[in-house]
């Protein structure tokens, strides 16, 4: 048997390591996990309600147009409901559109270091892959218009962009757009869109009426706090999510979910206060890093990449010996820093001082 080229040697999604075999590893009996931007919170309480409901329901198929939920989130962002389209996680959503758009023929444009699932399943397609480096951890929007051409399909901006927080402003984006020649899909990612506060993040919604060459992508993984559910939705015109539907595989969400995420969007004031919480506890980071003397890009996600000069890895072993666990940039691309997610303040707290303890002894500063 011979499978496609492209899947020689394609390492698969590394997550981070399971709570579970941490604490049986290094004999631990407590250990906090902030490695993959899980709400540290939870979810709303009405959705443990609202999946109870639907424990009876578990027999029959779910219903693959996700009717109700597509009217909530409809309603909830301002579009037609024909412009939206569901997937198992916003991940799903970016495997449909790589294999809606690209080909051996074809190429695609993304920044580098972001989000690894672009790169992953542009290679499966075959497509020749474009990466632009970031500039200061920012994403160069002229370098990725240059690297623009006819066989160009999909172009990518994580926004805010993981893993390093920053954002592209709704002017360079503006900017950006009016550039980008019209056979080519803008995939604008934001998956931590709800924990935005900066004034001049874009509000890419209403630029659908200009634009029909771009897509928004957000999830119920993060703010939600669904990611064991995995259910996200991706935002266009109505011509281009019918294009694309053909891709998505029937009954991809799941009754529970769907459910779910009903009851996760009305609780707005859920949302408001988990916003508020990480916006404290990413105070607390940034304290941690000026008193430190160390270097971290101002986040506009819930999580923080701080660069502690040693190894990441060496960081990341540290903090599991000690059970907490958090995402070595050995893996993201920045080989000297650790992305740490943003947890309760007791959490915060804990890791602030492990990591006190680590650079008094490894005498860092």
């Amino acid at each position: 048997m011979k499978i496609k080229n492209q899947l020689q040697g394609l390492p698969p999604y590394q997550p981070g390591k399971p709570i579970d075999e941490v604490k049986r590893q290094y004999g631990l009996t407590k250990v906090i996990k902030l490695a993959s931007n899980e709400n540290p919170y939870g979810c709303s309480p009405s959705v443990k309600e609202a999946i109870a409901k639907e424990l009876d329901q578990l027999a029959i198929y779910p219903d693959g147009y996700a009717r109700k939920l597509r009217e909530k989130v409809a309603e909830h962002v301002g579009v037609n409901e024909t412009q939206l389209i569901f997937g198992n996680g916003s991940d799903e959503l970016v495997q449909i559109i790589c294999r809606a758009f690209l080909s051996a023929e074809t190429n695609t444009v993304m920044a580098t270091p972001t989000f690894p699932q672009y790169r992953h399943n542009a290679t499966i397609e075959g497509a020749e892959i474009r990466e632009t480096p970031l500039v200061d951890g920012r994403h160069d929007l002229e370098g990725m218009l240059a690297a623009i051409d006819e066989q160009t399909r999909v172009v990518w901006i994580c926004n805010p962009n993981n893993p390093t927080g920053t954002y592209v402003n709704e002017s360079a984006l503006l900017s950006f757009l009016q550039k980008v020649p019209r056979h080519v899909l803008v995939v604008l990612d934001e998956a931590y869109y709800e924990y935005v506060t900066a004034d001049d993040y874009p509000e890419t919604v209403p630029l659908l009426r200009q634009y029909d060459n771009i897509m928004i992508l957000r999830t119920f993984s993060k703010a939600y706090g669904l990611a064991g559910l995995r259910i996200g939705y991706g935002i266009a015109s109505e011509t281009l999510v019918r294009q694309i539907e053909p891709a998505r595989e029937p009954f991809n969400t799941s009754i529970v979910a769907q459910a779910a995420a009903i009851a996760a969007l009305e609780d707005q004031s859920f949302i408001k206060e988990c916003v508020e919480k990480n916006r404290r506890g990413m105070e607390t980071f940034y304290r941690f890093c000026q008193e430190n003397g160390l270097h971290y890009y101002p986040s506009e996600a819930n999580f923080i990449l701080i660069d502690f000069g040693i190894e990441g890895n060496k960081v990341f072993q540290y903090l599991l010996e000690r059970g907490i666990i958090v995402r070595s940039g050995n893996a993201l691309g920045f080989p000297t820093s650790v992305r740490i997610t943003v947890g309760s303040e007791e959490q915060n707290a804990q890791i602030c001082e492990a990591l006190q303890q680590m650079i008094k002894e490894k005498q860092l500063v």
